[in-house]
């Protein structure tokens, strides 16, 4: 069977709408894929305003933005086709949306981006809220992932997702687990900009600074990381608690982006050994894999590292959430219990009907 689907995905980080459309063909339970097309489209300093402010609208306004974004969502993907020729050609769209809520304690998750609006204006059927059923039945919704990846890369014993939190997925006694290792990204980010940088590109600024060992042990000493899987880091766990750790640091910028950066490496380390693995590969993906600092701090933590090609590098995401929406269509498993926490296995996404 082969599925051409647009994946479609929005990060807390507000760089973009990112689109994938991609040819999905599985064969006796065997997947593989094809990335046709993919592109980020840039938000405007309205929409960045519009998603980063939307937590604190009043109920009536809220949903109208859900609304707006839905249809939002349909035109980028309307001009999306139109500009890479795919009319006619694409199966089902499969959206995450933007997600504003996401409260798993109290069983309740939710995404900007109408389903129902994107299928409205693109004339496509559309999956979207992939999250909610597993967050219904007392999972944590998250990671969200590791089901697809390792349909997609089942050769690699473990795959580390390097974007604003750490992630890792693997099989334990014939059995898919997965959990947050620690902030990423969203830390790595948020130190850059204090120096006037988006993100250190390539680690440079962190390759520039000294290692700070009583840091480093503050940081590899949170509660967090002595906690059983399965586990999911709060959204704001870099903030709360791990900037205002370093801040009480007196050191340069550069050296506390050396000092996480070993952090992310040594907590990765600690992941893998959690589980229970010795050697095997880990396929590292996400933004923070471009980071070439910290991949090779990860290498020095004693982990044989692989990366996918560029393209499934930088839309890691969209690819996955396309993929997602597949078995969905399947009507079968995209999340397992033994990753959430759930009470159960689930087939995750509202279907919208063309």
């Amino acid at each position: 069977m082969v599925y051409n689907v647009i994946g479609v995905t929005s990060g807390s980080s507000l760089d973009g709408l990112d689109l994938v459309f991609v040819a999905l063909t599985e064969v006796r339970g065997k997947w593989t894929y094809e990335i046709k097309a993919a592109e980020r489209k840039a938000y405007t300093e309205d929409w960045k305003e519009k998603l980063s402010n939307a937590a604190n609208l009043p109920a009536r306004d809220y949903f109208l933005l859900h609304s707006e974004y839905g249809h939002y969502i349909g035109n980028a993907v309307k001009d999306f086709i139109a500009t890479h020729g795919f009319d006619h050609l694409v199966h089902f769209i499969t959206t995450h949306g933007h997600t504003v809520f996401h409260m798993p304690s109290q069983k309740m998750t939710a995404q900007l981006g109408d389903g129902a609006a994107i299928t409205a204006v693109t004339g496509l059927s559309v999956i979207s809220d992939l999250r909610a059923m597993d967050v219904a039945l007392g999972g944590k919704g998250a990671p969200l992932f590791p089901v697809a990846e390792q349909l997609l890369f089942p050769n690699a014993a473990y795959r580390v997702n390097l974007g604003e939190n750490a992630t890792i997925s693997a099989r334990k006694d014939e059995e898919l687990v997965a959990f947050d290792v620690c902030p990423c990204n969203y830390v790595l980010d948020a130190l850059a900009e204090t120096l006037g940088r988006a993100y250190d590109e390539n680690g440079s600024l962190a390759a520039g600074g000294v290692t700070d060992p009583q840091l480093l042990d503050a940081l590899n000493g949170l509660a967090y990381y002595a906690q059983p899987y399965p586990k999911t880091l709060a959204n704001k766990f870099g903030t709360t608690a791990v900037l205002p750790m370093m801040q009480g640091h007196h050191l340069s910028t550069q050296s506390k982006l050396n000092t996480y950066t070993k952090h992310i490496a040594a907590q990765i380390a600690n992941a893998v050994n959690l589980i229970g693995g010795e050697g095997g590969e880990v396929l590292l993906t996400g933004g923070g894999a471009h980071n070439s600092f910290l991949v090779e701090t990860i290498k020095e933590a004693g982990l044989k590292v692989t990366q996918p090609d560029e393209q499934t590098l930088t839309f890691r995401t969209a690819l996955m959430i396309a993929l997602l929406g597949a078995l969905r269509w399947r009507q079968e498993t995209n999340a397992f219990a033994s990753v959430t926490g759930a009470d159960r296995d689930s087939v995750g996404g509202a279907l919208w009907c063309n």
